[in-house]
């Protein structure tokens, strides 16, 4: 967490530090990262910086903090079309919406991304991060096999794994690709974009074996 000194700051100089961070985290990922070169890019001194934050494992928790405030901040106004979604068509929604989410702040999910997943922080300094999600999920699948949507006899925990493995893959294939498009927002709403999203979603619903009557009938 930044120290008081950071918040009393105005609005401009503590945005440049805070969007300098971003790049320095996207450019370099975290073991990389340069406190010199935050602190030069930002126009502020190494003693100032020391008097905003502990370390750069305290600035990128803010970048944390700052992604999740703005992605709540996001979803407040969303809402699926539908009232009557199952359990699936939810997630698909959740996806898809959180793929806007990433294209309106494309610069701060990556720098998040390469740290967490690139760098694997994501599985061994971030529990806490990774609880909020991984609970939602599992809320999500017993849900789902209370409505008769999943097999029961499913283990719950892996499911959540594979889940989660998942999210973590689809979002950052998408924002790499994404990264590369002179407007990532209408590329991310594109019906080509939205198609391969849907087919992703298909393989993690329905996975890679043939139906029964499929196998049957190869047989």
């Amino acid at each position: 967490m930044p120290k008081q000194t950071f918040f009393n700051l105005p609005d401009e100089k503590r945005n440049t530090i805070v969007n300098t961070a971003i790049d320095e985290f996207a450019e370099y990922g975290f073991e990389a990262a340069s406190i010199n070169r935050i602190v030069a890019n930002s126009g502020i001194s190494k003693g100032s910086f020391y008097q905003y934050f502990e370390d750069k494992l305290d600035v990128f928790k803010h970048l944390i903090d700052l992604l999740a405030y703005e992605k709540t901040e996001f979803f407040k106004d969303k809402h699926p079309s539908a009232t009557n979604m199952d359990t699936f068509q939810y997630y698909r929604w959740m996806i898809k919406t959180g793929m806007e989410f990433n294209s309106t702040n494309p610069r701060l999910v990556q720098a998040i991304s390469r740290v967490m997943f690139g760098e694997g922080l994501y599985y061994q300094n971030f529990n806490h991060v990774r609880e909020r999600s991984t609970q939602g999920l599992r809320a999500m699948i017993m849900q789902a096999i209370q409505n008769g949507e999943v097999d029961p006899s499913v283990d719950v925990e892996l499911a959540v794994m594979i889940m989660e493995t998942w999210n973590n893959a689809i979002s950052t294939y998408f924002l790499n690709e994404g990264m590369k498009q002179k407007d990532i927002m209408k590329w991310v709403r594109s019906a080509k974009t939205q198609e391969v999203i849907d087919k992703l979603l298909y393989v993690m619903e329905y996975g890679l074996r043939k139906t029964e009557s499929e196998f049957t009938s190869a047989t």
